[in-house]
């Protein structure tokens, strides 16, 4: 088993990062939709710390709807309002966000910075939304007639089930993630048993619109004494 001790620090993607800052697919469209839409579930929110703003689609549209924002990454490449690791959010006072946004960010990171960014974010936003990447390929066969609302839905992913992940190499997506939702030691219920030493999991869920990426809604347990 690999020493925990030798994981990779945080870094940059290991990628010409100005070319994908400058890349804009259906999929953000999609993915800033419920990106809102998950923000209109939650009481009282206007303040928004986006961790990883990555091409930029997130920070205008919620200023248009009047939510206050402020961007943090690793990387200088994208102009953040605050430079730094996810796992060190030490510049921020508690509660000091309504809600912290790290989406398709955390997989970026060796196992051994996760939690530290799990109680990190929790401690300086009273709600999350932690959206994540789908491991393998997907197929979705999808009805919808068009009445009563009918839309019934199955995906397939198709990955190698039985490998081990070790959180600590940077495997998948051509060297950047070091794990992803649905390998092993990283199914659904065993990270709602991680997210839950910090937060309150309100819900969770496959993005139907967008197969590779798997949602979380958190409320923060740092916030409110009474999740403790």
């Amino acid at each position: 088993m690999k020493d925990e001790s030798s994981a990779p620090a945080p870094d940059v993607m290991p990628v010409d990062r100005e070319a994908w800052s400058r890349e804009l697919h259906l999929s953000n469209f999609v993915n800033s939709y419920h990106v809102y839409r998950d923000l209109q579930s939650l009481p009282e929110c206007r303040s928004i710390l986006i961790v990883g703003p990555g091409q930029g689609l997130d920070v205008p549209l919620l200023r248009w709807k009047n939510y206050s924002v402020e961007t943090f990454d690793i990387d200088p490449t994208f102009r953040p309002d605050h430079l730094g690791s996810v796992h060190d959010l030490g510049r921020f006072r508690q509660a000091q966000f309504d809600v912290a946004i790290a989406s398709h960010v955390l997989e970026h990171l060796a196992l051994p910075y996760l939690d530290q960014s799990l109680a990190e974010i929790a401690r300086v936003a009273r709600y999350a939304l932690v959206y994540l990447p789908v491991a393998g390929r997907h197929a979705q066969l999808r009805w919808e007639p068009g009445i009563r609302g009918i839309n019934w839905t199955i995906v397939l992913d198709f990955f190698n089930y039985f490998g081990r992940c070790d959180g600590l190499t940077p495997r998948y997506m051509a060297g950047q993630h070091f794990w992803e939702v649905g390998r092993r030691g990283f199914r659904v219920r065993s990270l709602v048993r991680r997210f839950s030493h910090s937060f309150v999991v309100l819900r969770h869920y496959r993005n139907r619109e967008w197969l590779p990426s798997y949602n979380f809604v958190l409320k923060s347990r740092a916030a409110d004494p009474s999740d403790q």
